[in-house]
């Protein structure tokens, strides 16, 4: 395999670490309601699971407040369950409408919540040197190249990391910011 085709390898790599992390700290709960918090929780919706976001509407009428317009009567109970199982939080049904009030995070559980967003930028971290050194060994392994080739290739490389780094660094910072604010 060519350099320029590990390098792309591993930058495709490092990118798809970096959305699964920013995926992942979408889903965390802040102190504003978001539609992330509840579209992709997977409801029992005639014996597949089904993302919440594909059963019906998700609006935030308040700050603090998410509003699901279920399209399915027949699955209103599923969804209330799955929420109230996810998330612990009882929602309020009225027809096909389920409410859900979120209440004010607790300095615990900001600091609860901090410690998830750090323990999971740590593992994207991992994540994106792990295939820095899959590259890193394809790269020592490569036969009819120079030393100096070599090097700069790694050096380029380790380039592509720093930013990936960088820039889980700065979604992690962003994120912890969001949860501190009251």
């Amino acid at each position: 395999m060519e350099v320029e085709g590990i390098l792309k390898e591993a930058e495709e790599g490092m990118k798809k670490s970096l959305e699964h992390f920013k995926r992942e700290v979408k889903g965390i709960r802040t102190s504003r309601a978001s539609s992330s918090l509840v579209e992709d929780l997977k409801v029992d919706y005639y014996g597949s699971k089904v993302p919440l976001k594909q059963l019906g509407t998700i609006s935030i009428p308040e700050p603090n407040q998410i509003l699901i317009q279920v399209w399915d009567n027949n699955a209103v109970s599923s969804v209330e369950k799955t929420i109230t199982e996810n998330l612990n939080l009882k929602p309020v049904v009225q027809g096909n409408l389920i409410r859900i009030n979120l209440p004010p995070l607790t300095e615990e559980r900001r600091r609860e919540l901090l410690k998830l967003v750090g323990k999971l930028a740590e593992e994207a971290r991992v994540a994106v040197r792990n295939v820095r050194r899959h590259a890193k060994e394809k790269i020592e392994e490569l036969e009819g190249v120079s030393e100096d080739q070599k090097r700069r290739y790694l050096e380029k490389l380790q380039k592509l990391t720093d930013k990936y780094i960088n820039s889980i660094n700065e979604v992690l910072k962003a994120k912890e910011e969001e949860i501190l604010k009251v």
